[in-house]
């Protein structure tokens, strides 16, 4: 039997790889190159956080919503000419981070997608021969104090209740840890179990390629919809000409909300969009990767230079990038460690935008299309796209099985939304 994944970015590779080892011949439908800067997948924070359980909206956010109107260049922003559009999704979102109760159950549906991610992605990348890209060495989120840690208590207390360890790192040993960071810094919290991606779009194209030395059939196009005759999914539709095929797996990412359409599913997908600098030949840098509490971004070494990662802006698929936002993520990098150059030569420094594809509610939709079951959707990942995406791959390899599921999948219904 043969599926098509539609998209070919970390989940679409994964589901890829995930669907040969069930038996499935497989057909990817990907218009662009594979692993290339297009992609969130290129351009993500590098992280593999299995302490990724925090949902993005949390109890009393809506108090704060003036400020992100009104700032455009804050750490989440919403842009005034995109607010009417996206005013019911954002109504959904504030409402699934209402209660705490709300946030524990989605942390624990996150944790499910998490869990043991490291460790999945290392015999991933050996097998497509790539080990060297995934790095476990940790992750290290700092704090001027440790009030400043004791502020975030509903974060830590909903990781520590599904099942995060992390140790508590004093101001002496931080120093002997990161002897380049700011002093300013005086708490740190390491998660032991974390790991890193040193160059996620050179990951993606090795697992694309592993897909098709076992026999994946590329097909450079852009899926537009399927054709359907007594429920049963006989064709995906492309720019190029329809793709036979018995079974689909809809893993576009950000570009998923037509194809879900047309397969039955008006579901709220919207883009998160975020930025990254990356310097190359950074003087100085973490050693290891690590968030700084005052700038929720993310600063690792990747395979081309020191990447700082982050910023969430609401302003659709379509709007040009505001490049302000990269300079504030390059700005926060050079007050994090003060070894760096204070003016980066221009040559040095590359900045880049991407799309999440984010639900409002923080988790994925992973389940069958209205229109057919034939159809699997596969998409909104938000945050958490390249951790997750080789249990997200299991779970949806299974539903094509009609397998037991690894993990329970109700938390990911695309129906939860009717």
């Amino acid at each position: 039997m043969n599926v098509a994944i539609l998209g070919g970015g970390i989940v679409g590779a994964c589901t890829a790889l995930a669907a040969q080892r069930a038996g499935f011949g497989v057909t990817l439908i990907e218009p662009e190159t594979a692993g290339g800067e297009q992609a969130a997948s290129y351009g993500n924070g590098c992280w593999l956080s299995p302490s990724s359980v925090v949902p993005p909206a949390v109890p009393g956010l809506w108090k704060k919503l003036p400020k992100f109107l009104s700032d455009p260049l804050g750490p989440l922003a919403i842009r005034w000419r995109y607010l009417p559009k996206v005013a019911p999704w954002l109504v959904r979102y504030l409402l699934a981070g209402w209660t705490e109760a709300k946030v524990m159950r989605t942390g624990h549906a996150l944790r499910a997608l998490v869990a043991g991610a490291p460790e999945l992605h290392a015999a991933l990348a050996e097998e497509a021969g790539v080990g060297h890209l995934i790095e476990r060495r940790g992750l290290l989120y700092i704090y001027p104090s440790r009030a400043d840690f004791e502020a975030e208590a509903l974060a830590w207390r909903v990781r520590r209740e599904t099942g995060v360890q992390w140790l508590e790192i004093s101001e002496d040993e931080l120093r002997q840890r990161e002897p380049d960071l700011d002093r300013r810094y005086t708490f740190g919290v390491l998660v032991e179990e974390g790991g890193h991606c040193l160059n996620p779009g050179a990951y993606v194209a090795a697992l694309i390629a592993q897909a098709e030395a076992q026999g994946m059939r590329r097909v450079a196009a852009r899926a537009t919809g399927f054709v359907i005759e007594g429920g049963r999914l006989q064709a995906v539709r492309t720019d190029q000409g329809d793709v036979a095929a018995e079974r689909a797996i809809i893993c576009a990412g950000a570009h998923s909300r037509a194809l879900a359409r047309a397969a039955g599913d008006d579901l709220p997908l919207e883009t998160e969009r975020g930025y990254h600098a990356v310097i190359a030949g950074a003087e100085v840098g973490p050693r290891t990767p690590m968030m700084p509490s005052d700038g929720k971004m993310s600063l690792t070494w990747t395979e081309t230079g020191l990447r700082v990662a982050g910023q969430v802006e609401i302003a659709g698929l379509e709007a040009a990038p505001n490049w302000k936002r990269a300079e504030i993520l390059r700005d926060h990098l050079l007050r994090s460690f003060p070894g760096l150059p204070r003016e980066v030569p221009s040559g040095r420094l590359r900045v880049w935008m991407g799309h999440r594809p984010s639900m409002p509610d923080g988790l994925p939709c992973l389940g069958p299309a209205s229109a057919s079951a034939d159809i699997l959707h596969g998409f909104g990942h938000g945050h958490v796209g390249l951790v997750a995406a080789p249990r997200s791959a299991a779970l949806l390899a299974a539903m094509l099985a009609g397998a037991p599921m690894p993990f329970p999948a109700e938390p990911y219904s695309p129906h939860r939304f009717a």
